[in-house]
């Protein structure tokens, strides 16, 4: 039999051989916490603090220590983690009496730092399912316990940190001494918690408002309130219950409803907006919200038009390179800007133009004189692509003749309370299920790029959010029990022996929490869904 040692021991004799903490083990490519014993003869490698997943440890360790404080202050509290935004996590406190003010957030702030100075342990417990169920029933943490109740298994593990007990889906440091790096600030009645990144290099995030972002999100929360489906038990009994079809039709009249708001506002002032600019991060389904939006604004008399975007590109001899000389096709200077804004003031002034081709072949661009073009006053121009929000793309066009949209899937629905499904895996999931059944890609070719994907979002995307005029959530209540019977399969194919292995893994254990949802034909063929499981409307 092979011989068994705790990781930390392992740790500690590498820690020499790192700049930063190490504060979870990959074992066999699995994310292992320091506090479990593995196989000696496993294949063995550390995560320091200082990395992607360091930083996310961090945060979930951070926030376990809230929850400790909370529960020490104010027993009756309860946490309950919101979304990401304004650089920070946005916590909510309920069932507190007269609502959360400066004075509760710094009592709570110095309890937090009195744990962390106190350097306590943070103890994995691992127990039988129904004692973990009567220690949350026990705590009042009863969509806690009905998510544990529900899991296909006869043990969980439990973190503890003095007579505070939680279930957290990922692993933490064992210690609460190494967590004074955080700031809190008072907003909107809740906790807005600012953390380190990779980004900053070690230094906590600085604040930076975003009220456009946060107020598309707390609206999303409220209506997943209005359907009592604020988190996945919660969808998992509507599932069981035979009222699934019912949560995707209106998950889906609610979307079409605000797409139809946005085409009457652009109706209303269709004298002075001409051109609509609709960005997005990949997989938000810019492109069925963009045909939705399209026949919205035919139900309405107008007659829109759409411009490409690839059209303008430059020729590849003059296409910007990244660091590692690959061309870089998603800068903006990959973009005749000069041309394309050209081409948008000749149109707005009623003049004709020609529009360009790009062979992608040759990398040249070519003229087509059968490539004419002109607008009515009725016709709006459509520009969907990533720099659409960027001032510097339209930048001839005056403000008041144009209308940005930021389209994203911001996930509106958590595991519990304590466990949010980010917005980021939330779209990865999507781009995963479309990258297999349309673009003939498997898994690990999609996580490979994930990370390239995500560097070019916080470049050319995420900057500009807030120059939007309106922002849609593309997110359905209800996708992440249908794309589970898609990229369950497609994740478990990832072999262990690779590092995609780790993410994969990590996603998997997100899903497993959802119950398949099988009313696939109550999902309308013109859903923003559809662009990823298939029998769109839009895509042929």
């Amino acid at each position: 039999m092979a011989k068994m040692v705790e990781l930390k021991e392992l740790a500690q004799a590498a820690q020499r051989d790192y700049d930063s903490e190490i504060v979870a083990g990959l074992v066999n490519n699995e994310i292992r916490d320091l506090q479990s014993e593995v196989d000696a003869d496993s294949v063995i490698s550390f995560i320091e603090l200082n990395s992607s997943w360091g930083w996310r440890i961090y945060r979930r360790t951070l926030l376990f220590i809230m929850f400790t404080a909370v529960h020490e202050l104010y027993p009756s509290a309860e946490v309950v983690v919101q979304f990401s935004a304004n650089k920070g996590l946005f916590c909510e406190l309920q069932q507190f009496n007269g609502g959360l003010n400066e004075y509760e957030l710094r009592r709570i702030e110095a309890r937090m730092r009195e744990i962390v100075s106190e350097d306590l342990p943070i103890v994995k417990m691992k127990m039988g399912k129904d004692q973990a169920v009567q220690i949350f029933k026990k705590s009042r943490q009863i969509e806690k316990a009905n998510l544990v109740a529900s899991l296909k298994m006869d043990k969980v593990s439990l973190y503890q940190c003095g007579d505070f007990y939680d279930y957290l889906y990922g692993v933490m440091i064992g210690h609460t001494g190494s967590m004074e790096r955080f700031a809190m600030d008072f907003e909107a009645g809740g906790i807005l918690l600012r953390i380190p990144d990779m980004d900053t290099e070690g230094h906590v995030r600085e604040r930076l408002p975003q009220p456009k972002l946060s107020q598309i999100l707390a609206e999303s929360k409220e209506w997943a309130a209005a359907v009592q489906c604020n988190f996945v038990p919660d969808l998992n009994r509507i599932n069981r219950h035979g009222d699934i079809s019912e949560l995707i039709r209106v998950s889906e009249a609610l979307q079409e409803k605000r797409i139809s708001q946005i085409a009457d506002h652009i109706a209303d002032n269709k004298g002075n907006l001409r051109l609509i600019l609709i960005a997005g991060p990949s997989s938000s389904g810019k492109t069925s919200f963009a045909q939705r939006l399209r026949v919205q604004l035919r139900a309405n008399r107008l007659v829109p038009v759409s411009i490409s975007l690839d059209d303008y590109y430059v020729d590849r001899e003059k296409t910007p390179k990244k660091a590692n000389g690959e061309y870089d096709f998603e800068a903006l200077e990959a973009i005749d800007l000069e041309l394309f804004n050209q081409h948008l003031l000749a149109l707005l002034a009623g003049e004709e133009i020609i529009i360009p081709r790009y062979n992608f072949l040759t990398g040249l661009r070519e003229w087509d004189e059968s490539r004419h073009m002109s607008v009515t006053r009725n016709q709006p121009i459509i520009v969907e692509g990533i720099h659409g929000l960027n001032e510097r793309l339209s930048e001839y066009v005056p403000h008041s003749r144009k209308f940005k949209i930021y389209i994203s899937a911001l996930t509106q629905l958590n595991i519990d309370a304590h466990n949010r499904i980010s917005t980021t895996d939330a779209r990865l999931i999507r781009r995963l299920v479309r990258d297999y059944q349309f673009r003939g890609f498997g898994a690990l070719k999609t996580l490979k790029q994930w990370a390239s994907v995500r560097e070019g979002e916080e470049k050319n995307i995420f900057p500009y959010q807030e120059e939007a005029n309106v922002m849609f959530n593309s997110a359905l209540i209800y996708e992440l029990g249908v794309l589970k019977h898609y990229a369950q399969p497609l994740l478990q194919a990832i072999p262990q022996d690779i590092p995609e292995h780790a993410n994969a893994k990590r996603l998997l254990d997100i899903l497993q929490y959802f119950d398949d949802i099988t009313a696939e034909d109550d999902i309308p063929n013109n859903s923003i869904l559809r662009e990823f499981i298939g029998k769109s409307v839009f895509f042929k």
